[in-house]
């Protein structure tokens, strides 16, 4: 068009759509095809262009030569001459009808979905593709106190969100970009003036080609459970301080009636200088026990020294634990002191009792008993003040009856005896446990978890842990260094039970119980003659019911025909050497 808004030209594509010829169409009058809802809007948009000089956008719709209305996509475009005067416009017409369409069905679903959602009692907000709020449900409103008009005002989310939960920031638009669904707990202030905490779900709604066209965010109220994880920490770093009042070894942590029985013990026998022997399983934290003893102990100043006699080849433990003089052996180029020496006055921890050789046994005995001991090599005596715990993971009381122990040494080691339950056995201990490994290996890692699958804690407390708490601490330090996010996972893969063998045996169990059975029903069917039931059937004899004996029979593929009194022998054979005629007047 020209400056004062005449037809100059009309390309092809606009004279077949309207179906007139660019004469026609530059003394026809365009108004005339716009649709008349449309009219005003589009009058008032090239009216304004006009006046300003300005370019303008506009959508509307413009009838066809065979009368149907298409919605158009209309752009004015001025341009001007070096002075800046506008000597030409350039109207652009992009046909929108199917977009339009979308737009359209996309409005009636979510009409429909409004609907729904008024109807959930959850709290729901619809959100544009870049976040911000489109819709709320009468849920959120019922909780905000807000008017549905002030939850499209541009504070809205700053007003109901506490600040401290508000997303934004990197984090926020990689989430946001991305068709994937996500999580947060937020906090949302309610019309009483209080927050309470909510877990939010983000779910995507998209096109046919992946593009983002709305976000349905679900808050789902979690204020109970937040309560009740907040008294938890409360009790948790509560009974941990009461450890520490009690002067207790820091790293000693739990709950549980069978901790605090072994805590209670500790703190007994602590004060005093009996000999304790500590038994439990492979990783319960038996040495963590040793320290507090030790820690409770008038020694606590002194020195605690741990020697782990499994870890030390037998024919170097004494010297490890007494030392050598100089030339004692080839290669003692100078005198050594062993770890008692180094123990004076405070506590030795002899780790894995059970491992000593029988030689070292007699030595550790003068020493519970006459607190002295001689260097390999000297024939001098050292005394030496110092306190004794030892631990083991072996039945010693077996290794006693099997002489791989020595009794007397045993009775001056079991003065007070400490069981350390496994970690089985103190299963409401593992949620604890769980939140100071996940701080202490976090720290390290330099990441924040806030929460732990609960998934994983039912993984956790239904785990026999055969590694005790060893197992559950590398666990944790594995999933924190793997982890991702502000929750801790763990896969359910590591804590799968691995299949048990027989040590020394290649027959399985289930074969040697099986061989038992079938062995026990033989000896029951050959006394009752084949016969299952009745007062003198197999099934009496065993003490079972006779559905099971037979039951069995069938699995154990049994026959039990073979014992029946007709397939019997009535006579027993006469062996091949015996087999020979008799005189004939043997018996006269």
């Amino acid at each position: 068009m020209t400056a004062d808004g005449s037809v100059e030209f009309i390309n092809k594509p606009v004279q077949e759509y309207f179906g007139r010829t660019p004469q026609d169409l530059k003394d026809w009058a365009m108004t005339d095809a716009v649709h008349p809802d449309d009219l005003p809007l589009v009058v008032d948009a090239w009216s304004r262009s006009f006046q300003s000089g300005q370019p303008y956008e506009i959508d509307h719709r413009c009838r066809r030569a065979d009368g149907e209305y298409r919605w158009f996509h209309a752009s004015g475009l001025p341009l001007r001459d070096d002075a800046g005067r506008i000597f030409r416009w350039y109207v652009l017409l992009t046909d929108i009808q199917q977009r339009k369409k979308a737009e359209e069905k996309l409005r009636e679903d979510e009409k429909e979905l409004r609907r729904i959602t008024d109807a959930i009692p959850d709290i729901i907000h619809v959100l544009r593709p870049d976040g911000s709020i489109l819709h709320v449900n009468r849920t959120a409103l019922a909780y905000s106190g807000m008017t549905y008009e002030e939850t499209q005002r541009n504070d809205y989310v700053a007003r109901f969100i506490h600040a401290e939960d508000v997303k934004s920031g990197k984090e926020w638009d990689e989430r946001i970009n991305r068709p994937l669904p996500f999580e947060y707990e937020q906090r949302g202030l309610g019309k009483d003036g209080k927050y309470r905490w909510f877990l939010v779900r983000y779910n995507p709604l998209v096109d046919e080609e992946g593009r983002i066209i709305r976000w349905y965010a679900t808050g789902t109220d979690i204020e109970d459970r937040k309560q009740a994880e907040e008294r938890t920490r409360n009790e948790n770093l509560a009974l941990r301080e009461e450890i520490s009042r009690s002067s207790m070894f820091e790293e000693i942590v739990g709950s549980s009636q069978a901790l605090r029985q072994v805590l209670a013990q500790v703190a007994k026998v602590g004060p005093t200088d009996s000999t304790v022997l500590i038994s439990g399983e492979t990783g319960t934290g038996k040495e963590l026990i040793a320290r507090a003893i030790h820690k409770r102990s008038k020694r606590a100043a002194h020195a605690f020294i741990s020697v782990n006699c499994g870890a030390i080849p037998q024919s170097l433990i004494a010297d490890e634990l007494f030392g050598h003089e100089k030339g004692a052996f080839t290669g003692a180029m100078q005198r050594r002191t062993g770890r008692f020496e180094a123990a004076d006055g405070g506590t030795i921890f002899l780790d894995e009792i059970g491992e000593l050789p029988m030689e070292t046994q007699t030595a550790l005995l003068r020493i519970l008993q006459e607190l002295e001991f001689e260097r390999i090599g000297s024939t001098e005596p050292i005394k030496v003040d110092v306190r004794v715990v030892a631990a083991t993971n072996r039945d010693v009381k077996g290794a006693v009856r099997d002489g791989l122990f020595r009794q007397d040494l045993f009775y001056r080691l079991n003065v007070f005896p400490i069981e350390v339950p496994a970690l089985r056995d103190r299963p409401s201990d593992i949620p604890l446990l769980v939140e100071y490994f996940i701080d202490r290996y976090s720290k390290k890692a330099g990441k924040k978890f806030n929460n732990i699958a609960k998934r994983t804690l039912d993984l956790f407390q239904a785990y026999h842990w055969p590694g005790n708490i060893r197992e559950l601490q590398n666990l944790i330090e594995r999933a924190v260094v793997l982890g991702e996010g502000e929750t801790l996972l763990v896969d359910e893969s590591w804590l799968r039970r691995e299949p048990s063998s027989v040590v020394g045996s290649a027959v399985p169990l289930s074969a040697t119980l099986a061989n038992r059975e079938r062995e026990l029903i033989e000896d029951a069917l050959r006394k009752s003659r084949g016969r299952i039931s009745g007062d003198r059937g197999a099934a009496a004899i065993l003490g079972i019911p006779r559905q099971t004996l037979e039951s069995k029979i069938l699995i154990l593929k049994i026959n039990k025909d073979q014992f029946k009194a007709d397939s019997l022998p009535r006579t027993l054979p006469i062996p091949p050497h015996l087999n020979v005629r008799l005189p004939q007047n043997f018996c006269r």
